[in-house]
């Protein structure tokens, strides 16, 4: 899982980039799979930094 440094609004959707090994990378998710995963697209917005990715399942999760 990595730590998620900014995010950014898409057309139909969110973009979130993360750093590994020096190399910036992103992933996509588009606004109904942030509803399944019940994630408020604002907050991933403002604060991308409460959140961390799993790449390998295609899922964000609220850091505790």
């Amino acid at each position: 899982m990595q730590d998620i440094v900014t995010s950014k609004k898409m057309e139909n959707g969110i973009v979130v980039f993360w750093s590994e090994k020096d190399v910036k990378k992103s992933e996509s998710f588009n606004f109904s799979e942030l509803i399944d995963m019940k994630i408020n697209a604002l907050d991933l917005l403002e604060r991308p930094k409460s959140y961390k990715v799993d790449t390998a399942a295609h899922r964000l999760i609220v850091k505790k």
